[in-house]
């Protein structure tokens, strides 16, 4: 990650990898603990595809060169998560020296909000007991899940969904390399559809390159199979002119030819709410009604019966009932 002279080397600079564009901020924090040689136990919370894993590994490789592999043992919490993971892979692996110059080693827990809570209470013990000759680094989604007394123990970082201007420059160099052609439409489609996550975002654009170098929006709404919002726009604008039939007729339309789930429907009508004509107070009674069917669909209900209700709901409201 940095040299001796605190220069990031060439060969972990942050901008070769896509996933860290964005995360200035963590970067730099990391790079002065890992230039000492000495990191204290870390967490790195945040959503997928922020760079959290990258970031894990370039510390490790940054700090023991060559020997990485020797002082680092990885293991994803998803897999692997109950106590006596953490009783015999963690600890036999935590109580010995480390290869090298460096004091210790390091065990990076991939998504450790999936470990157990009794688990979470032997690793708390691990990590006290061993913190000479071990460092762990444990990435999550929801740091809420982690346990206080680890957390209490751990250095913080909190990693943000990547913002446009820093996903567009993930397109952009892959485009130049790849010689692919985006146009701005195309580009904030993309990452409307990623959603911040960088991984996801590089998936939709080369499910969609290979169809066709030439990306555009078309192609990028076959890729993602989301609903678009000029079709929900016209379910509700039909729903609050009263015209219940025809507004039931196009959200059939859309879920059963375009393959569209209804949970990918809630999502896009709880945005297009707020683009609608109507006053303030009924866009928060329609979001609130949309809540409550999003949870209604997650729970099991059938989701065209869930959602011709709530478009019920909005015939109503535009009846100003």
């Amino acid at each position: 990650m940095a040299n001796s002279s605190g220069i990031w080397t060439e060969k972990y600079r942050p901008s070769t990898f896509p996933d860290l564009v964005g995360q200035h901020n963590i970067i730099e924090r990391v790079q002065s603990l890992t230039n000492s040689l000495n990191i204290p136990h870390l967490l790195f919370a945040g959503p997928p595809g922020t760079g959290k894993s990258t970031l894990a590994l370039i510390i490790v490789k940054e700090l023991f060169k060559q020997n990485w592999k020797e002082n680092y043992l990885e293991l994803n919490a998803s897999d692997e998560r109950g106590i006596n993971v953490v009783r015999e892979k963690v600890k036999s692996f935590a109580r010995t020296k480390s290869i090298g110059n460096v004091d210790f080693k390091v065990i990076f827990l991939d998504e450790a909000d999936a470990l157990t809570p009794e688990a979470q209470q032997a690793l708390r013990r691990t990590m006290e007991n061993y913190s000479n000759t071990c460092r762990f680094i444990l990435s999550c989604n929801y740091s809420s899940k982690i346990i206080d007394p680890i957390q209490s123990r751990c250095a913080i970082f909190r990693f943000k969904l990547l913002e446009k201007k820093d996903v567009e420059k993930v397109f952009e160099k892959i485009a130049q390399g790849e010689g692919l052609g985006i146009n701005p439409e195309a580009m904030e489609m993309l990452y409307e559809g990623s959603e911040g996550d960088c991984r996801k975002a590089i998936n939709i654009l080369q499910a969609t390159a290979s169809i066709s170098p030439s990306i555009t929006p078309d192609l990028i709404s076959t890729v993602i199979s989301s609903a678009k919002p000029k079709d929900i726009k016209v379910v509700l604008d039909y729903a609050l002119s009263g015209d219940f039939q025809k507004s039931r007729e196009k959200l059939l339309d859309i879920m059963l030819k375009e393959s569209i789930s209804g949970q990918d429907v809630i999502k896009a009508i709880q945005k297009e709410i707020w683009n609608l004509p109507i006053e303030p107070d009924i866009k928060v009674k329609l979001t609130e009604k949309t809540g409550e069917t999003e949870f209604r669909i997650v729970e099991g209900s059938d989701p065209f019966i869930q959602l011709q209700s709530l478009i019920a709901s909005f015939v109503l409201a535009g009846l100003g009932k």
